[in-house]
């Protein structure tokens, strides 16, 4: 089992920056894929960005260029800065975490954290 904690969220006006963190803990593989997800109301849950252990990132087209993400592997925690914060960027945002392997491989999520922007 994997238990992840974020923090960082909150009201931001538009154009201003945020920045999430999320805290891994339990049975942590050294290769794996950490990062977020955010899901709107009434929308389906949709990538954000991830890193592998590898330094490996994948962006979501809608934040690609303000937002970026960064790990601490010695504290098993994943970053996101969040910057030229939009309306639309209104959503909770949920940390993920999933080893890379073959095989059935769980995905596991945090209980999420709410962004707000809004003027």
């Amino acid at each position: 089992q994997v238990q992840l904690v974020e923090s960082g969220g909150g009201l931001v006006q538009p154009g201003e920056s945020l920045r999430l963190s999320c805290a891994a803990s339990g049975n942590i593989f050294k290769v794996n894929r950490m990062g977020w997800y955010r899901q709107a109301p009434g929308k389906e849950r949709e990538l954000v960005a991830t890193a592998t252990n590898g330094g490996s990132t994948n962006y979501g087209d809608s934040v690609k260029g303000r937002f970026t993400i960064a790990r601490d592997y010695a504290k098993n925690a994943v970053y996101l800065q969040m910057n030229s914060l939009k309306p639309e960027d209104t959503a909770v945002y949920y940390c993920y975490y999933k080893r890379i392997g073959v095989g059935v491989i769980p995905n596991y999520w945090g209980q999420g954290t709410q962004v707000t922007v809004s003027s």
